[in-house]
């Protein structure tokens, strides 16, 4: 180890003064915080990564600190990587959708390293990242819901009223002679089982 004294001239006299009887530096280390940190936002989770010496890899440890853009560093949340690599993954389940986030991370040597103890870094530079927003089930729900309701009476008024033109058409052909054409009566059946069927693909569509 090392022996560490402050000396210092007060009123024209030499003054030494013992700090560290015993100073080793390898228990005394503050590293340089992580560099280029980045992130990825998926449908399931955002995944952290940043860069370290890699001769410091496998005796580091690392904090990272995340928040909602617009809130203070004072509430936001930490996490703990589970091992040495200097990446995290945080799940979808703990981002609000449509929110975007600020993370940040710093690394000291593990505690389970022996032979060296430090502090903790500066915080690196920040990345920010967002989780998209998606869509509620209820909502896709209640439009399916609506439109179907609306559909409904539509419909049944609809075929009523190619019902009735049908029936009326059916009365008037009654009455035409030999020689006159009677087509019309037999196209609104046609058109009748045609709207029918296209009425019922819709639903099914809607369903």
């Amino acid at each position: 180890g090392y022996r560490v004294s402050l000396h210092g001239n007060f009123f024209g006299r030499n003054h030494t003064y013992m700090t560290f009887p015993e100073y080793n530096p390898r228990e005394h280390i503050k590293l340089d915080p992580p560099l280029d940190i980045q992130s990825n936002v998926t449908a399931s989770k955002c995944q952290i990564w940043w860069h370290m010496p890699w001769h410091l890899a496998e005796i580091l440890q690392y904090e990272l600190q995340y928040k909602e853009y617009s809130m203070s560093w004072e509430i936001a949340m930490n996490k703990t990587p589970p091992s040495s690599l200097p990446q995290i993954e945080i799940e979808a389940t703990e981002l609000r959708s449509g929110i975007a986030y600020i993370a940040r991370v710093r690394c000291k040597i593990s505690e389970n390293e022996e032979s060296y103890r430090s502090q903790w870094s500066e915080w690196s530079q920040t990345t920010v990242f967002q989780r998209a927003g998606v869509p509620k089930l209820s909502e896709k729900i209640l439009n399916t819901r609506t439109m179907q309701f609306l559909l409904i009476p539509l419909s049944f008024g609809t075929l009523v009223y190619l019902f009735w033109n049908c029936k009326l058409s059916s009365r008037y052909c009654c009455f035409l002679t030999s020689g006159q054409k009677a087509s019309p009566a037999f196209t609104f059946p046609r058109q009748l089982l045609s709207f029918s069927h296209s009425i019922i693909c819709t639903m099914g569509i809607l369903r």
